[in-house]
Protein backbone atom coordinates (compact mmCIF):
# COMPACT_ATOMS: atom_id res chain seq x y z
CA UNK A 1 0.00 0.00 0.00
CA UNK A 2 1.04 3.75 -0.26
CA UNK A 3 2.31 3.89 -3.96
CA UNK A 4 -0.19 6.63 -5.53
CA UNK A 5 0.97 6.59 -8.72
CA UNK A 6 0.18 3.03 -8.80
CA UNK A 7 -3.09 2.90 -6.87
CA UNK A 8 -3.84 5.69 -9.27
CA UNK A 9 -3.63 3.46 -12.22
CA UNK A 10 -5.25 0.21 -10.81
CA UNK A 11 -8.12 2.37 -9.85
CA UNK A 12 -8.33 3.91 -13.19
CA UNK A 13 -8.49 0.72 -15.08
CA UNK A 14 -11.63 -0.34 -12.05
CA UNK A 15 -13.11 3.31 -13.36
CA UNK A 16 -13.38 2.21 -16.85
CA UNK A 17 -14.19 -1.07 -16.52
CA UNK A 18 -17.24 0.37 -14.80
CA UNK A 19 -18.22 2.75 -17.54
CA UNK A 20 -17.34 0.15 -20.42
CA UNK A 21 -19.45 -2.45 -18.82
CA UNK A 22 -22.32 -0.12 -18.19
CA UNK A 23 -22.15 1.86 -22.38
CA UNK A 24 -21.84 -2.13 -23.24
CA UNK A 25 -23.90 -3.78 -20.98
CA UNK A 26 -20.74 -6.16 -20.37
CA UNK A 27 -21.89 -7.96 -16.89
CA UNK A 28 -18.34 -9.39 -16.33
CA UNK A 29 -16.43 -6.03 -16.77
CA UNK A 30 -19.21 -4.71 -14.06
CA UNK A 31 -18.40 -7.62 -11.60
CA UNK A 32 -15.32 -7.38 -11.73
CA UNK A 33 -15.57 -3.37 -10.98
CA UNK A 34 -18.08 -3.92 -8.22
CA UNK A 35 -17.60 -5.63 -4.80
CA UNK A 36 -20.62 -8.30 -4.73
CA UNK A 37 -22.04 -6.41 -1.55
CA UNK A 38 -21.84 -2.79 -3.34
CA UNK A 39 -25.02 -0.61 -3.13
CA UNK A 40 -25.98 1.75 -6.32
CA UNK A 41 -27.51 4.88 -4.87
CA UNK A 42 -29.50 8.04 -6.43
CA UNK A 43 -32.68 9.49 -7.39
CA UNK A 44 -33.53 7.84 -10.55
CA UNK A 45 -36.15 9.98 -12.68
CA UNK A 46 -37.44 11.17 -9.00
CA UNK A 47 -37.22 8.18 -7.72
CA UNK A 48 -35.09 6.77 -4.88
CA UNK A 49 -32.96 3.90 -6.01
CA UNK A 50 -31.30 1.72 -3.64
CA UNK A 51 -30.11 -1.52 -5.89
CA UNK A 52 -28.00 -4.14 -5.17
CA UNK A 53 -25.29 -5.28 -7.47
CA UNK A 54 -27.75 -7.99 -9.00
CA UNK A 55 -30.40 -5.63 -9.87
CA UNK A 56 -28.27 -3.01 -11.17
CA UNK A 57 -26.68 -5.14 -13.83
CA UNK A 58 -30.07 -6.49 -14.91
CA UNK A 59 -31.15 -2.63 -15.31
CA UNK A 60 -28.16 -2.19 -17.50
CA UNK A 61 -28.98 -5.33 -19.54
CA UNK A 62 -32.66 -4.38 -19.77
CA UNK A 63 -31.82 -0.79 -20.73
CA UNK A 64 -29.76 -2.57 -24.45
CA UNK A 65 -26.63 -0.38 -24.22
CA UNK A 66 -24.64 0.91 -27.29
CA UNK A 67 -23.74 -2.08 -29.01
CA UNK A 68 -21.64 0.50 -32.32
CA UNK A 69 -18.97 -0.03 -30.36
CA UNK A 70 -18.63 3.78 -29.66
CA UNK A 71 -16.38 4.87 -26.88
CA UNK A 72 -18.21 6.11 -23.58
CA UNK A 73 -18.13 9.44 -22.64
CA UNK A 74 -16.51 10.25 -19.27
CA UNK A 75 -14.29 12.12 -17.10
CA UNK A 76 -12.48 11.58 -13.90
CA UNK A 77 -13.13 14.83 -12.08
CA UNK A 78 -10.98 13.63 -8.62
CA UNK A 79 -9.91 10.99 -7.04
CA UNK A 80 -8.30 10.92 -3.08
CA UNK A 81 -6.43 7.97 -1.74
CA UNK A 82 -5.89 7.24 1.09
CA UNK A 83 -4.14 4.16 2.18
CA UNK A 84 -6.74 0.92 0.87
CA UNK A 85 -9.25 3.35 0.40
CA UNK A 86 -10.58 5.71 -2.13
CA UNK A 87 -12.97 8.08 -3.30
CA UNK A 88 -13.24 9.06 -7.36
CA UNK A 89 -16.08 11.44 -8.58
CA UNK A 90 -17.04 11.54 -12.42
CA UNK A 91 -18.99 12.24 -14.75
CA UNK A 92 -20.52 10.02 -17.97
CA UNK A 93 -23.54 9.66 -20.41
CA UNK A 94 -25.44 6.55 -20.33
CA UNK A 95 -27.93 6.61 -23.14
CA UNK A 96 -27.87 10.13 -23.60
CA UNK A 97 -28.58 10.77 -19.74
CA UNK A 98 -25.58 12.77 -17.78
CA UNK A 99 -24.53 11.16 -14.72
CA UNK A 100 -22.21 12.59 -11.65
CA UNK A 101 -21.17 10.07 -9.79
CA UNK A 102 -19.20 9.21 -6.38
CA UNK A 103 -17.69 6.25 -6.01
CA UNK A 104 -16.18 4.69 -3.24
CA UNK A 105 -13.43 2.08 -3.65
CA UNK A 106 -11.60 -0.61 -1.32
CA UNK A 107 -8.36 -2.12 -2.15
CA UNK A 108 -8.85 -5.88 -0.86
CA UNK A 109 -5.89 -8.06 -1.82
CA UNK A 110 -4.13 -6.94 -4.41
CA UNK A 111 -6.74 -5.16 -6.24
CA UNK A 112 -9.54 -2.19 -5.97
CA UNK A 113 -13.29 -2.67 -6.12
CA UNK A 114 -16.08 -0.19 -5.95
CA UNK A 115 -17.63 -0.83 -2.88
CA UNK A 116 -20.74 2.10 -2.79
CA UNK A 117 -21.89 4.57 -6.21
CA UNK A 118 -23.66 7.82 -5.45
CA UNK A 119 -25.07 9.33 -8.06
CA UNK A 120 -27.05 12.18 -9.66
CA UNK A 121 -28.73 12.28 -12.56
CA UNK A 122 -28.69 15.71 -13.97
CA UNK A 123 -32.17 17.02 -15.56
Amino acid sequence: MGNYTADSAAINRVLTDYVEGMTFGDEARLRQAFHPSCKIIGNYHGALEWASLDEFIAAIKAESPAADGAPPVWELKSLDITGDSAVAKLTDEFLGMHFTDYLSLLQLGNGWQIVNKLYHLHP
